[in-house]
């Protein structure tokens, strides 16, 4: 127990230093090459710290473990537009324009869309799914990157490019390399205590969701707000396409129904988040409470 403790302490502070440098990297590179901060936390970051999901979901394709490839994706899914936005918010209000959640935030719920149609006709992601999945991801960043309007543009960086590359490299490798030592070192810790197994699930859920939230967090703190935003909504739809089609581009991903009421939960709870940005134009502290009630649900489905 006093190895896993450890362990968990060293991949909080892994976490937390590899958003720093994470955050610092891709704003200087925003600023360099002309790209909005949304745009780059909607896709480099968001793709860096979905990492651990990707690992798991060709992993677990692998080995034929298709519901638990479901599962983690739906888990990490919800928890980042509930858990995710509502820790992130209580540090400062999360702005965005509608326009911007109107594009992404449907963006995103397009993506979980798609992965519920993939999912729940004939009960098997097959290669083929896989690779179209893939391609959706790839054909929507590029919809979006035609379509940027360029209008919260990141301050002139200090920063050579090189350094901010590396940076950015540096950062989100810090930032997958903390999020699997806590969720490995978290499982351990759960294990050893004697705790239900679905409390085990709930601190590997939320590891893989740490990163992000890491991201995001050390974004608002530094007033950038389109990282943050673009971070948590980009990995949402970085998840459902990109992960699961490349997991089942590895390995077919068969699922049974189970995967059905979480899949669906996950859905309504983001099109409500997504209402209340688009509405609000902003998540403030009593909506990000709102936000954090919304994950309780989780728990028991």
């Amino acid at each position: 127990m006093f190895t896993a403790t450890v362990a968990l302490l060293f991949g909080v502070g892994t976490l937390v230093v590899g958003a720093d440098r994470a955050v610092e990297g891709v704003t200087a590179l925003a600023g360099r090459y002309g790209v909005s901060t949304f745009f780059v936390g909607l896709t480099v970051v968001a793709v860096g710290s979905s990492l651990p999901e990707i690992a798991t979901s060709v992993y677990g394709a692998l080995y034929g473990a298709g519901d638990l490839v479901v599962g983690h994706v739906v888990g990490s899914a919800t928890s980042q537009i509930t858990l995710g936005v509502g820790v992130v918010a209580l540090a400062g209000p999360l702005a965005v324009s509608r326009r911007k959640t109107l594009t992404y935030g449907g963006g995103m719920l397009a993506a979980m869309a798609v992965m519920a149609f993939a999912v729940t006709t004939g009960h098997v992601v097959s290669h083929v799914e896989g690779v179209v999945l893939v391609c959706v991801y790839a054909v929507f960043l590029g919809t979006l990157y035609e379509h940027e309007d360029y209008d919260e543009l990141a301050d002139p960086p200090d920063a050579t490019p090189r350094r901010a590359v590396l940076w950015a490299v540096v950062g989100l490798a810090l930032v997958v390399v903390g999020g699997h030592l806590l969720v490995t070192s978290g499982r351990s810790l759960a294990a050893d205590a004697g705790v239900p197994t679905y409390l085990v699930g709930v601190v590997t859920g939320l590891g893989t969701t740490l990163p992000e939230i890491a991201v995001a967090l050390l974004a608002v703190r530094r007033d950038r707000d389109g990282i943050a935003v673009g971070t948590l909504l980009g990995s949402n739809i970085t998840d459902p396409l990109f992960s699961l089609g490349v997991g089942a581009a590895a390995g077919t991903v068969p699922v049974s129904g189970s995967v059905v009421a979480p899949l669906a939960y996950m859905a309504v709870a983001s099109a409500v988040v997504v209402a209340v940005l688009a509405r609000e134009g902003a998540v403030t502290r009593w909506g990000a409470l709102f936000c954090l009630v919304l994950y309780l649900p989780t728990l028991l489905l």
